[in-house]
């Protein structure tokens, strides 16, 4: 199942690519792309399933229309910027068989240049958040950074995970609609984060599976509105905090606000003064 917006040039080798995994059942929400993506679905042989949302639902509202339409007792979320690498579905089909308290497995998620994308991380705590928000601007590896990334993990090796990136990932069908899919308040961003938390409170586990790769082009659809998806990647983080903060941390919450409009203001700064491009991680995804 591939939500797609705006993404025609990408769709097709995302397609094709499912096709040559021998994934039968494909279906595409069109979240009213403009650019033909439809047309590229349905010329797919054979053609895929696609869906007509009729606005731009954004990543999680769009994946829970999908979910709705799927029949086999296990979904492939993806990007359409993502290009299944071979023998990557098995992979992650053997993964999800053989963990039967497993409701979510990832693959590795490589960028163009064959680098690891850090698809597989910790559920930020607010000290976290706080220290890769800002120092992530200026210093990559800073300690909160390294944590919050597991940069320092082996990500060679298969295990469980508190969360694995919405970009692409195997999941029992049952799974998520037990939690009631995406949550639709997540318009872009940390959708994926949260749903993996839900899971997890209902006993479900999430797993990583490098064996598996996958080639992602990241925020080929995003970067079309990059100011309005900054805004909606810092919404959808505060919302995840403001879900997940508990006890005495609440208290916290103002700060974590003030610190999130601070630092989508000086995004936007540096995006308008050409001095950088603001980079999003995956649809589905918290940066």
């Amino acid at each position: 199942m591939v939500v797609s917006y705006n993404a025609a040039p990408l769709l097709g080798d995302c397609l094709q690519s499912l096709r040559d995994e021998g994934v039968e059942e494909i279906v595409v929400v069109d979240n009213a792309s403009v650019d033909g993506s439809p047309a590229v679905a349905r010329q797919t042989v054979p053609p895929a399933t696609v869906i007509d949302a009729g606005r731009n639902l954004g990543y999680g509202a769009g994946a829970n229309r999908g979910l709705a339409a799927v029949t086999a007792p296990m979904v492939l979320v993806m990007n359409p910027d993502v290009v299944l690498q071979p023998g990557s579905v098995a992979t992650l089909v053997a993964d999800l068989d053989t963990h039967a308290g497993t409701a979510v497995v990832g693959p590795a998620l490589e960028n163009p240049d064959g680098s690891l994308y850090p698809s597989v991380r910790r559920f930020p705590s607010v000290v976290d958040s706080v220290g890769h928000g800002f120092l992530g601007l200026i210093w990559r590896r800073n300690r909160f950074s390294r944590n919050y990334l597991m940069l320092e993990w082996d990500h060679t090796t298969a295990r469980e995970a508190d969360w694995v990136s919405g970009a692409c990932f195997l999941a029992r069908t049952d799974a998520l609609r037990q939690v009631g899919g995406f949550d639709e308040d997540f318009f872009m961003y940390s959708e994926d984060v949260d749903l993996c938390w839900r899971l997890g409170r209902h006993g479900w586990s999430v797993r990583y599976q490098p064996a598996a790769r996958v080639l992602h082009l990241q925020g080929a659809s995003s970067a079309r509105h990059p100011y309005r998806m900054l805004v909606a990647h810092h919404v959808s983080l505060l919302r995840f905090a403001n879900r997940t903060t508990t006890g005495s941390r609440r208290a916290l919450l103002p700060v974590v606000a003030a610190g999130l409009a601070t630092r989508a203001g000086l995004l936007a700064a540096r995006q308008a003064l050409g001095r950088s491009r603001w980079a999003p991680g995956p649809a589905g995804s918290a940066e």
